[in-house]
């Protein structure tokens, strides 16, 4: 895939799209220019049949994503109208990860902070290494977080958890982050891409339109009532019955062997 910057990366793997945040020597601060190439990056994979899972992973050893590259603010933040730009190719990042009907996995080593942990709440599950510390320091910035990305982290951790993160501004280990459920599962650092591909393998060897149905209906049931589209979820659930998929997983289950879904 041809992307407008080096500082990101999108390759494809055994059923497995790849976003890669690429800027290293800055423990992967995420630019303008990535934010920007988030979105085609997971509509490409979402286009593509072969992907049937994406995870996203940091380059290097250090960090998954030490926040937004704030060596930029000074230009890229410096105006109302610069700021606005630079909060809708940051928000249309975010929006282009959460809507991925294709589970997304976020595979999390070294530091996570500020905006990373932004990113990582973009993803549906959250695996972590033995050696990762998490911090949203806001609050020594005096940045405001918006409320969509707040929604987001109190949907998985709760109120009081969320505030504990933001009053305090302090780094968390792995061990704190499982506990609070920020985290879904935490293993050691040498064995985290192995045990990820491993992990997505088995992710992407299901049926890709329950995985789809299911996706969507617990997104729709997260919503306050008033806004869920339940309907759409029927008719998510409906294919799944009418689906060559449901009649492959029958049909092997009858054989005793390992089914082949194609995702229709």
């Amino acid at each position: 895939m041809k992307l407008e910057t080096t500082k990101m990366k999108a390759e494809k793997d055994n059923g497995i799209g790849w976003i890669i945040f690429n800027q290293p020597e800055k423990r992967n601060a995420v630019s303008v220019e990535m934010w920007a190439a988030i979105p085609a990056i997971v509509d490409a994979f979402v286009a593509d049949d072969e992907v049937r899972v994406i995870v996203m992973k940091g380059a290097g050893d250090k960090a998954f994503i030490a926040g937004a590259d704030i060596s930029e603010f000074g230009e890229k933040r410096n105006s109302p109208e610069a700021t606005k730009y630079y909060d809708a190719v940051s928000a249309d990042a975010h929006t282009a990860l959460v809507k991925s009907p294709k589970p997304v996995i976020a595979m999390i080593n070294g530091f996570c902070v500020g905006g990373g942990v932004a990113v990582a709440l973009s993803a549906d599950i959250r695996i972590a290494a033995d050696n990762t510390r998490f911090a949203v320091p806001a609050a020594r910035l005096g940045l405001g977080y918006g409320a969509g990305g707040l929604n987001r982290l109190i949907g998985i951790v709760g109120p009081s958890f969320a505030k504990e993160i933001f009053f305090t501004a302090r780094q968390f280990s792995h061990d704190e982050a499982l506990a609070m459920g920020l985290v879904n599962r935490v293993v050691p650092a040498d064995e985290l891409e192995a045990y990820v591909r491993d992990y997505a393998g088995k992710i992407a060897d299901n049926a890709p339109l329950t995985m789809r149905a299911a996706k969507m209906t617990i997104d729709e049931l997260m919503k306050d009532p008033e806004r869920r589209d339940l309907e759409k979820c029927e008719a998510a659930i409906e294919a799944c019955f009418a689906s060559e998929d449901y009649k492959e997983g029958r049909t092997a289950f009858m054989e005793k062997r390992k089914p082949v879904f194609r995702g229709r």
